[in-house]
């Protein structure tokens, strides 16, 4: 299949296999909570399962009965940190009343640094590209997830088909990504200034293209 598909989520799993008791699923989400911690703590690098496993109080061996490895615990918290992204920037665009892309990028860009700031290992690891740029799905890069995500979100807020929303999009995500990383290099909290130049260089591009 291309890498154009139109899935907002990613189609691979890490999950060797997946809880099916409610037990095992409160059990997993301790094990991601340990992980999003520990990343925010010592990093990717030094992460390891029996890291994991101990904060979250469990036997590495139940560790291993879902995850094969630290990457892939990683890769489930990096799909559920996407979509909370996606559920919070739904809700956002479904409550607000707007009538220019200025508010829809505020909103985009203010909902991606609150998970900077807030959630625990994001801003370790982000959208997964410090462990693979394929982290979210083996078909898609983890930009072109995040840009179809959007895509359909945005679908029904502008007067275009589908299809000429994919390029300016995915071409705001990257610049977006680079220049966000730009903004916490130096700063933990963001370079206010660097902030505002993102947030005025995406808007301005969108509008040109989305019209005002």
């Amino acid at each position: 299949m291309s890498e154009n598909h139109a899935a907002t989520t990613p189609e691979s799993t890490p999950l060797r296999r997946q809880p099916v008791q409610q037990r095992s699923a409160k059990r997993v989400e301790r094990m991601l909570d340990a992980a999003a911690e520990l990343l925010q703590e010592i990093g990717y690098d030094a992460l390891t399962t029996t890291l994991i496993a101990k904060r979250a109080g469990v036997a590495v061996g139940s560790l291993y009965q879902f995850f094969p490895d630290k990457r892939a615990v990683v890769q489930a918290l990096t799909q559920r940190n996407l979509e909370r992204f996606v559920t919070a920037v739904s809700e956002r665009l479904g409550n607000m009343e707007h009538g220019h892309w200025w508010d829809v990028v505020d909103s985009l860009l203010d909902i991606y640094l609150q998970m900077h700031r807030e959630v625990p290992g994001f801003s370790q690891v982000h959208f997964g590209d410090v462990v693979d740029v394929r982290l979210l799905d083996d078909r898609r890069t983890n930009n072109r997830v995040i840009t179809d995500a959007l895509a359909n979100l945005v679908t029904n807020q502008v007067d275009l088909p589908p299809e000429q929303l994919t390029l300016p999009i995915s071409i705001a995500v990257e610049a977006a990504d680079g220049l966000l990383n730009f903004a916490f290099r130096n700063d933990p909290h963001g370079d206010p200034e660097v902030l505002a130049e993102t947030k005025a260089l995406i808007k301005g591009y969108l509008a040109s293209r989305f019209g005002e």
